[in-house]
């Protein structure tokens, strides 16, 4: 089912050329949650007992004198969407703004409390459900950034450019030499994480993504009000066990404001970085040398590569007086996958045996054994997501709710009809990886069951429904 939701609000006949005025605000809002807490991102969660660096929702909001369109990049591993659902009610019965301008995402560092409930709940079936303690406060806070973003509104001019930093990008998924054994009992051509050098590695598995796009907002006098920025790499890490961190974000955030001379204004400026396409993606060569640094040095490094390659770029740019906004949105029918026979069987076996034994598969059978079953009993047979095109003047960008491997956001930008184009993931929702069709086939830990959770061909079937989306703007 695909069904088009014009977004877009009619011009009134008393704006002419000569008289539009752009305009711009943003704001940030704390969202640290108390220590204490389980921190996610990997298969164990250690409790929150330090915070290293607070974590925010960070907004930017754009108004072109017609149409409003409203960015918000929340420091979580990925934020349901029943709670980004939340925030835009909220949002919407205080400030009037459509839903289908709120375009709200996680940059999916795994230094922080959930957004998806805890225990069980985490990885259930949300939809209906109440939210917990935390994701209420979180809604909240996403609606003040919004609204505080608002209230600063001012006359602005809007420039976009794209700059390159590959240096620390790897495809993290490895064709083996020989298959590996997956938790279920199959055989994988793939294996993610092989390890620095393994003889049985053969080659990277897909590409990566070498743009850092970026907007960027500045008052009609030249004062920077905020940055946008999108790039595809999954989160850096090297965070101590029991921190609580925003990654190489919210470096990324801080450092791009010390290059633009931006500190301490009024109001303050806001740096922004938004994860593209990195599913697949780490800083980590796993065909190199050892790449060994203290606690949060990497990630210093990298947003500091980032953000001088932003700079760079930067200051060639053309800030535009006028650009035209517009929104679209969608919501798109997927099929759930579902267990085989087989692998029910295999994870019947894997269960019946006591856990002081070999494992039969995989060292992490157990774990996917009960997530599987899980999925199983709560996931429906079909869910709806929610697909959204934002145009900013001849800039494009998409959104889609989950891990998004990154050939497919390269073939986002490459069919989109506007230039240059990005695409931000985990938007308005998180479903987990989103593999290619192709990938699927070779296996591999983001391929798994309860991984990745909607049928083989969906990566097909969103950017199909992302350029139906971006020919109803013009």
């Amino acid at each position: 089912m695909f069904l088009w939701v014009p977004a877009t609000q009619a011009q009134p006949k008393s704006i002419t050329n000569q008289n539009k005025i752009f305009r711009a605000g943003a704001s940030t809002s704390n969202i640290t949650p108390p220590l204490g807490l389980p921190i996610v991102g990997n298969f164990t969660e250690p409790l929150a007992t330090n915070i290293h660096d607070e974590l925010h929702a960070r907004c930017l909001v754009l108004d072109d004198g017609t149409t409003k369109l409203v960015f918000v990049v929340v420091d979580n591993v990925g934020v349901d969407r029943v709670v980004f659902d939340e925030a835009k009610r909220i949002i919407h019965e205080r400030t009037g703004l459509p839903k289908e301008h709120l375009l709200m995402s996680a940059v999916h560092d795994h230094s922080a409390t959930s957004a998806g409930g805890l225990g069980e709940k985490r990885r259930g079936w949300n939809i209906g459900k109440p939210l917990d303690e935390y994701q209420t406060f979180l809604a909240s806070r996403i609606s003040d950034a919004v609204q505080v973003a608002l209230n600063r509104l001012e006359p602005a001019r809007i420039g976009w450019g794209v700059g390159r930093v590959p240096q620390h990008l790897f495809n993290r998924r490895w064709v083996m030499k020989k298959p590996v054994m997956n938790p279920f009992g199959g055989m994988d051509e793939v294996k993610t994480f092989p390890g620095l050098r393994n003889p049985n590695s053969l080659k990277p598995a897909g590409p990566t993504d070498p743009e850092i796009s970026f907007i960027s907002v500045q008052s009609t006098s030249g004062r920077p009000i905020a940055l946008l920025g999108n790039y595809s790499l999954h989160y850096v890490g090297g965070v101590p066990k029991g921190d609580i961190s925003a990654d190489y974000f919210a470096v990324f955030a801080d450092r791009i404001q010390e290059l633009l001379k931006a500190d301490r204004q009024d109001p303050p400026f806001v740096g922004i970085l938004s994860n593209g396409t990195s599913g697949d993606v780490t800083n980590v060569n796993y065909g190199g040398k050892p790449d060994k640094h203290p606690p949060y040095a990497k990630m210093r490094i990298v947003a500091d590569d980032v953000a001088q390659e932003v700079f760079r770029v930067y200051k060639g740019i053309h800030h535009h007086d006028w650009v035209k906004l517009q929104a679209a949105q969608s919501e798109l029918n997927l099929k759930v996958r579902r267990a085989s026979p087989e692998i029910l069987a295999n994870i019947q076996k894997v269960l019946l045996r006591p856990d002081t034994v070999k494992p039969l598969y995989n060292p992490l059978e157990k774990y996917y054994a009960r997530r599987v079953l899980q999925m199983e009993k709560e996931w429906p047979d079909n869910i709806n997501i929610i697909l959204q095109v934002f145009r900013i003047g001849d800039l494009g960008v998409a959104a889609v709710p989950f891990e998004v491997f990154t050939q497919t956001g390269l073939k986002i930008k490459k069919k989109s009809p506007f230039k240059p184009t990005f695409t931000i993931e985990l938007a308005n929702g998180n479903y987990f990886y989103l593999p290619t069709a192709e990938q699927h086939k070779l296996g591999g830990y983001e391929t798994w069951l309860s991984t990745s959770r909607v049928e083989p061909d969906a990566s097909e079937i969103i950017v199909s429904s992302l350029m139906d989306l971006f020919s109803k703007l013009n």
